[in-house]
């Protein structure tokens, strides 16, 4: 059963990922267009430099959720990898638990009167020829935290299952050193 729902999270999770990726390229082709635009052309757009902005949030925020479950965040690794894996699920959980789900609940719970504040008032951008429906943008920031939560209980499931001896851990990518 823990494996099933694990690997339900985990298929949500890479779908973020895959998001993030795609979020990526879409930013890339935008800063391309905007570049040759503006210097080539000497035609720039307000509403493509925002749209810069607006990729690289949802590319960040959406990101998160597939960072957590390829254990990419961030944590002191100086402590961590000395500890076995057994103490590293017990940091996990504990971690997700104890700041992860509560942060993430309140970020989720605080944000959306902030989206329908943006959409009740229509708000649109402050410059001229800028996009119009900032609740959108907006919107990505709860819709990213939920999307953590998801993720966040996949890493829970996983390590509940390494703390059992289920699962075993997963081998950590040897450091490049230059």
């Amino acid at each position: 059963m823990l494996l099933r729902l694990e690997k339900i999270f985990d298929r949500f999770s890479d779908l973020m990922g895959w998001v993030a990726g795609i979020l990526n390229l879409l930013m890339l082709i935008n800063v391309f267009y905007d570049a040759i635009m503006r210097y080539f052309f000497s035609s720039g757009s307000i509403a493509m430099q925002e749209m810069e902005w607006h990729l690289f949030a949802m590319v960040f925020l959406f990101g998160i959720a597939y960072a957590l479950k390829e254990d990419g965040h961030v944590r002191v690794d100086v402590i961590y990898d000395r500890l076995s894996p057994r103490w590293q699920a017990i940091i996990n959980i504990g971690g997700t638990a104890l700041l992860l789900l509560p942060l993430s609940v309140l970020i989720v719970e605080g944000s959306i009167w902030y989206v329908n504040e943006a959409f009740s008032s229509g708000e649109i951008s402050g410059d001229p020829g800028g996009l119009p429906y900032r609740w959108l943008i907006k919107l990505v920031i709860p819709a990213s935290f939920v999307f953590l939560i998801v993720s966040a209980a996949g890493f829970v499931i996983r390590n509940i299952r390494i703390l059992l001896g289920i699962e075993d851990p997963p081998e950590r990518r040897p450091e490049i050193k230059l």
